[in-house]
């Protein structure tokens, strides 16, 4: 009888284009030639429909997949046919051959999501549909076994949705407030920071970074130094410590005083030469200029110096840079007597591959890096009525290169220079556009008090640091 299957699950199907089907069959109608599945999988995916009629037309193939107990075919007219087939209209016989087995089991494992039911219409195939029952498998637990609470769990009623609504996604988009959502998580971290912070601040006791001074230190006292003889000028350094400008009487005495005290006239002009090469190397570009890898472009410098003690400090200062591996042309008059640091300067120098040119005839005609001025004596002013000196400077103020004073005159700067290099304390200087520097050459604590200077330095890690105008004292 056709109503033996009834409550049996089965897969029917109707061919690439409607898909396969699974269900349990709830009615067969011998007489319309249909079979109704309720709960139905179409590939899978639970129908949202709670039964589907077939037509043999529609039906490629049809198999058992759990044999159950034949129950009465709901809502179906009842037939009496020993077939286990329908007939189509037409007298064309679609008929399947089953083989009762009790050991048959389900072997297809079903999945849920949402898709979208396709129905074909009639089919004229007038094929054979062959449906067989496979023998069960015990592996899943057999019918009603281990797997099916599983199945009903995942693709039972409360599984069963509108499939047919889409999804409105710009209108979920709309209700979420991405401003307020950022700034309830900004907060959230800022209060989570301060707890946790407040929360590390009571377990441990504070702590400082590297450049944070542990101790309490005193204010900082800016004026230090403090003279019996000022200058009338102060200058102050980059941390604020204010550097007292000194009469040329009383740079001289502080001279003079180092030099019984040990440190001679040869070791300060040592010093002299180490430092005033050092800044020039810095000016020049330093390890980006000066380097074995950029031989082919050594900057050229020329010293224009006198026959004084500020010429020799020039000298010196040519043969530190000399043996840098800089173009080094030494421009000094050897038309006046030299005096005796000038000549063991120069004796030293010519042992170097720098050059050295007693005419301005000599010196290049073209532009160079730097140019270094000690032309000018602080005891032999009339050396400004020469014609060597004054050539000397007309070079010097045609030429495009910078220019660098050191150890400067008082008066009126003949040669316009960009830096000036001062030495221990500086001179009152006149005001321009040069940037003041001031060199440490040595001079003891002591030896400035000597003279009425009460000393601090200024100088702090460096040798040579920059000084600002600070104004005229009263």
């Amino acid at each position: 009888m056709a109503t033996d299957w009834v409550g049996s699950t089965v897969s029917i199907d109707c061919g690439l284009t409607s898909g396969i089907y699974q269900g349990k069959v709830s009615c067969v109608d011998h007489s319309s030639q249909t079979i109704t599945l309720k709960q139905p999988f179409l590939n899978g995916i639970r129908c949202p429909v709670p039964e589907v009629t077939f037509n043999v037309m529609d039906i490629k193939e049809l198999k058992f997949l759990d044999i159950g107990t034949a129950t009465t075919k709901p809502n179906c007219e009842q037939g009496a046919s020993t077939e286990t087939g329908v007939v189509p209209p037409g007298g064309h016989s679609h008929t399947s051959r089953v083989t009762r087995t009790p050991e048959t089991s389900s072997t297809s494992h079903l999945s849920a999501a949402p898709v979208t039911i396709l129905r074909r219409g009639p089919s004229h195939s007038t094929g054979t549909t062959q449906a067989t029952v496979k023998k069960g498998s015990m592996r899943n637990g057999g019918p009603g076994g281990a797997m099916r609470p599983k199945d009903d769990e995942c693709f039972g009623d409360a599984a069963v949705q509108d499939l047919n609504t889409d999804f409105d996604f710009e209108g979920n988009l709309a209700l979420f407030d991405k401003a307020a959502v950022f700034s309830q998580i900004e907060e959230s971290v800022r209060h989570s920071n301060r707890t946790q912070h407040r929360s590390k601040s009571e377990q441990r006791p504070a702590t400082y970074q590297h450049h944070e001074n542990i101790l309490e230190g005193k204010p900082l006292v800016s004026k230090q130094t403090t003279v019996l003889q000022h200058g009338g000028k102060e200058f102050c350094t980059d941390s604020g410590l204010v550097v007292p400008s000194v009469t040329y009487d009383l740079h001289r005495r502080l001279l003079t005083a180092a030099e019984r005290c040990g440190l001679s006239l040869e070791r300060r002009l040592e010093t002299v030469g180490v430092c005033s090469c050092q800044m020039t190397l810095t000016l020049l570009g330093g390890p980006n200029r000066l380097n074995p890898k950029n031989d082919h472009q050594r900057p050229t410098v020329v010293l224009l110096c006198g026959p004084h003690l500020q010429g020799a400090q020039g000298v010196s200062c040519a043969r530190h840079l000399a043996n840098h591996d800089v173009e080094v042309v030494l421009f000094l008059p050897s038309s006046l007597k030299m005096q005796p640091p000038v000549c063991s300067e120069v004796d030293l120098y010519n042992k170097t591959s720098g050059r050295q040119v007693d005419s301005v005839r000599g010196l290049p005609t073209g532009p160079v890096d730097l140019v270094i001025n000690c032309l000018d004596s602080h005891e032999e002013p009339l050396l400004r009525e020469h014609s060597w000196y004054q050539s000397a400077t007309d070079w010097a103020n045609h030429n495009r290169a910078p220019v660098l004073t050191i150890d400067p005159h008082m008066g009126e700067q003949t040669v316009e220079a960009k830096w000036t290099l001062s030495l221990g304390l500086p001179l009152p200087l006149v005001d321009g556009e040069s940037r003041a520097y001031l060199c440490d050459i040595g001079i003891p604590r002591q030896v400035f008090q000597a003279v009425g200077i009460n000393y601090h330095s200024p100088f702090g890690c460096k040798f040579i640091i920059p000084l600002h105008s600070a104004g005229k004292t009263l």
